[in-house]
């Protein structure tokens, strides 16, 4: 260890002053060193601050013209009345439908139809068993060849032949009784000289007096031929013929009743019996429905059908086919239930064979009332806070320095709803013809904002 030495509190002084001098210059040095970055940063930043700054009052004109929105518009005209168009309903009717049956009781041995078949009017449906018709026909129809040769013979009178027979029969007659009143003669001369007896003289008396009628007879039965038939005994054939003319003739009807015949033309809709059932008179065999010219039958209401008359052109709807009618009738009668009256349409030829009976119509009627108001589209509307609907009105903004050229804003109009059709309602209120109105996209709108309108 060295004698040289130094005392312990010279030491920590000297230390601490080597400290303090080594900090202060620490400090200085970074005090230097921050004043020239500050001034480095003040010479880089102003120039990016002033470039800053413009690029922000750049982008807030861009931004203000961005904010304009472009609207679709349109000008509102106005108008005095408008046509409201009204559907009825109603449904297809045939002008006739039947139940049709036999007249006459029998057996039903042939149907020539079958349900759904369309039949022409006259043509043959079914069929009963006619045999015993047929067979009294053919015994009425020997009896009326044997009562007309009756009476042929009556209207022609006797024959020359029959004349002549009854001719020679008076004859004969005669020369008996000439014969006898000679031999009488001689009986009563010998009566009287008393050679025969009063017996035998009576016996030829009364003799004369027979063939004095039979001559009588004869020749009476001889001028019934000469003179002709009796007018009554022609009348009375004349009667017997006619009323085997009239039981043929109603045989005839029975036979023709037993053919079941389309009274019109139709549909067939039903059948109820076949082949082999006995049906009685007037019982249902089918049913016939016509299928010409149908009718479609729409209750309209009393003011409505008064506008109509006959002969009016319309267009009936039937689910998605539209066809021509015109007006045929109008029911007097008003239903009390739908207080509607019945209006009768006749449709077109186009019709027949396409619609059937029962099908759902519909008829579209138009009325011009007398309103005045503005047509708007549906998408101009916009409902207010207090359920009540408005228009967005395009007018010029009321300041326009912040944007270059002519600007506008919307101001809400309201209106009230009169009428609506599709994708168009009628309106009043505060718009006036001529106005100038936002078309669509008005939920984008708040009052008061600023846009471009588009034509």
């Amino acid at each position: 260890m060295s004698d040289y030495s130094l005392p312990e509190e010279t030491i920590d002084s000297a230390v601490q002053a080597s400290v303090s001098n080594y900090r202060n210059r620490y400090l200085n040095r970074r005090w230097l060193i921050g004043l020239g970055a500050t001034g480095l940063l003040f010479a880089v930043g102003t120039p990016m601050l002033q470039s800053r700054l413009g690029a922000q009052d750049t982008e807030t004109a861009e931004t203000n013209a961005v904010n304009v929105l472009a609207v679709t518009t349109l000008t509102v005209e106005a108008v005095t009345s408008y046509d409201v168009a009204r559907a009825y309903t109603g449904e297809i009717a045939a002008m006739r439908s039947s139940d049709l049956g036999f007249p006459r009781s029998g057996e039903l041995v042939e149907v020539l139809v079958a349900e759904g078949d369309r039949v022409s009017a006259g043509q043959a449906l079914a069929r009963l068993d006619t045999q015993s018709l047929l067979t009294q026909r053919l015994q009425l129809e020997a009896q009326l060849a044997q009562a007309q040769a009756q009476l042929l013979e009556l209207e022609r009178g006797a024959r020359q032949e029959a004349i002549a027979v009854a001719q020679a029969q008076v004859r004969d007659v005669e020369n008996q009784l000439a014969l006898q009143r000679q031999q009488q003669e001689r009986r009563e001369f010998l009566y009287e000289r008393g050679a025969i007896s009063k017996e035998q003289l009576d016996e030829f008396s009364f003799g004369a007096e027979a063939l004095a009628a039979r001559r009588d007879s004869a020749q009476s039965s001889l001028n019934e031929l000469l003179n002709g038939t009796r007018p009554e005994q022609v009348a009375a054939q004349r009667a017997v013929v006619q009323q085997l003319e009239a039981s043929i003739a109603s045989l005839d009807v029975d036979l023709n009743k037993s053919t079941l015949k389309a009274p019109f033309d139709g549909i067939v809709s039903a059948q109820q019996v076949d082949e082999g059932a006995v049906v009685g008179a007037g019982q249902m065999v089918m049913r016939l429905v016509e299928s010409v010219a149908p009718e479609a039958r729409i209750g309209l209401p009393t003011q409505a059908a008064s506008r109509l008359q006959r002969g009016d052109t319309v267009t009936v709807n039937l689910e998605t086919e539209r066809y021509s009618a015109t007006v045929k009738a109008l029911l007097p009668e008003i239903d009390p239930d739908t207080r509607t009256q019945i209006v009768v349409f006749q449709l077109g030829p186009e019709a027949i064979g396409r619609l059937n009976p029962g099908q759902t119509a519909r008829v579209e009627l138009s009325e011009t009332l007398p309103t005045s108001g503005l047509w708007l589209p549906t998408e101009a509307l916009t409902q207010d806070l207090r359920g009540l609907w408005s228009a967005y009105a395009v007018v010029p903004a009321e300041s326009t320095a912040e944007l270059e050229g002519e600007a506008y804003q919307v101001q809400p109009k309201a209106v009230e709803i009169l009428h609506q059709e599709s994708d168009r309602v009628l309106v009043q209120g505060a718009l006036q013809g001529g106005d100038r109105i936002v078309a669509s996209g008005v939920h984008r709108l708040v009052p008061g904002q600023r846009v471009r309108p588009v034509e």
